[in-house]
């Protein structure tokens, strides 16, 4: 942090922040927030306006002593439209930028905000603990093993406080779910799934190429991506579905959920991994992911299998995401809605039923607290300067980035691949050609160390 402000180091940063919810309207901000002193404010910059990247500041935005004073997007509209919305919430005009380097640049900048698409996490990370500043960065950390790597090897260098947003690892029934799972109760854990179906992500159109939108700098939307025709298609929410900057369900979902099943089992990377699936329900779209993905993970003595389908919602267990640990006593199953746990039954005969092994857990409802705790621990050890008590720092971002890319990697060679986590490769020429994703238009993958 600069040293022209000195931050109270207090426990608490106000019960705004404390009970955000995902969702605030943003004119409610000016009802919440208080008169700070500005050697008191914390400065931040959101580089990507749209989606997740508002939702972050805005859930910032709900503790008094943040102020956004600049926003960083390749596409005008969307920087007129957000500045709108802050300006209904009593937050005067931020400066504006299409190029987050001069953002990075900005003096009075203390935290960024990464909300861009997949492939510009990396730079843009990096770039940020370069200019000295505190970094809150989307999930999935980045669009390839390679990049993961270097982002965790730049965090780990420096002294800057980073959080992913993978908000759950703050929401308290994921956090008291898990704490179940440790107990031991379960018993032997064999296999844990997590899936996520998904009915209102129906099939993307093809469409024609078209001129670049007035207002948009898409030369800069491209960055590192190899340079194509402009096509709504891969602009906006829709880049997901395309691999030049994303990695489908697999790393959009998958961060998230697969995070926990590895919160749970206190694992990291596996010893092997194979997946199929395919374009099964909409073979003709635009889309370039599979819309129908099954992914094994091999960790020796227990396996996590991964599930993803779009356009149908009939997931395990009647959700259509979640988690379950199958143990030999009972299954925990989680998603965003909460908790419970199902019992097996004493059998020491097919003819024999001698009741559950454990007790039933009937349904922990969450209370949606998740993104505005995440926020407030990550604010936390910001003023503190102590990275010991980040929720999601990059390793957990890490580890559930490096296993959905494997994913996807064993997904496009069709084979079980066997991992050397001490090399990080795969010892298969065309698996380990995938683990990096080349860097075009002039832009150059950052340098480490």
């Amino acid at each position: 942090m600069g040293t022209r402000r000195q931050f109270v180091k207090r426990s608490g940063l106000g019960a705004a922040g404390l009970g955000a919810s995902m969702v605030l309207p943003t004119e409610l901000l000016a009802s919440i927030r208080k008169t700070i002193s500005p050697n008191d404010k914390i400065h931040v910059g959101l580089i990507g306006c749209n989606g997740m990247g508002y939702g972050d500041l805005n859930s910032m935005l709900q503790n008094s002593e943040v102020d956004v004073v600049a926003l960083c997007d390749v596409d005008e509209n969307v920087l007129r439209e957000k500045t709108a919305e802050l300006e209904k919430g009593g937050i005067k005009k931020p400066k504006w930028y299409s190029d987050y380097r001069k953002l990075l640049e900005d003096k009075d900048i203390d935290i960024a905000i990464i909300g861009t698409p997949d492939h510009w996490h990396c730079l843009q990370l990096t770039d940020a603990i370069d200019a000295g500043k505190d970094v809150y960065c989307e999930k999935p950390i980045a669009n390839s093993v390679a990049e993961s790597d270097a982002m965790l090897a730049k965090v780990n260098g420096s002294d800057r406080m980073v959080q992913i947003g993978q908000w759950q690892r703050s929401e308290p029934h994921f956090v008291d779910a898990i704490n179940y799972v440790h107990s031991g109760k379960l018993g032997q854990i064999r296999l844990v799934k997590a899936w996520a179906y998904q009915g209102w992500m129906q099939s993307v159109p093809v469409l024609p190429n078209s001129p670049v939108p007035e207002g948009v700098d898409y030369d800069m939307w491209l960055g590192p991506a190899e340079h194509r025709p402009f096509n709504k298609n891969r602009f906006h929410f829709n880049f997901r579905w395309f691999w030049d900057y994303a990695g489908g369900l697999m790393t959009d979902w998958g961060v998230h959920l697969i995070d926990y099943a590895l919160f749970g089992m206190k694992a990291s990377t596996p010893k092997s991994v194979m997946a199929m699936g395919g374009k099964f329900a909409y073979p003709g779209d635009a889309a370039e992911t599979p819309d129908t993905l099954q992914t094994i993970y091999d960790f020796g003595d227990f396996s996590i299998l991964w599930e993803h389908a779009t356009g149908i919602d009939g997931g395990n267990y009647g959700r259509n995401h979640g988690v379950a640990f199958i143990g030999n006593n009972g299954t925990l199953v989680l998603d965003r809605g909460g908790w419970e746990v199902i019992p097996e039954h004493d059998r020491p005969h097919w003819s024999q039923d001698l009741g559950p092994k454990i007790e039933t857990v009937p349904l922990q409802k969450g209370v949606g607290q998740g993104l505005g705790l995440h926020t407030q621990n990550f604010l936390e050890a910001v003023k503190t300067r102590d990275k010991s008590i980040l929720k999601a720092p990059i390793k957990i971002g890490y580890d559930a980035a490096v296993v959905s890319h494997l994913g996807n990697i064993a997904y496009k060679t069709g084979e079980r691949l066997f991992w050397d986590a001490d090399n990080h490769k795969f010892n298969h020429s065309e698996a380990d050609a995938l683990l990096a994703k080349p860097y075009h238009n002039g832009w150059e993958f950052p340098k480490v160390g």
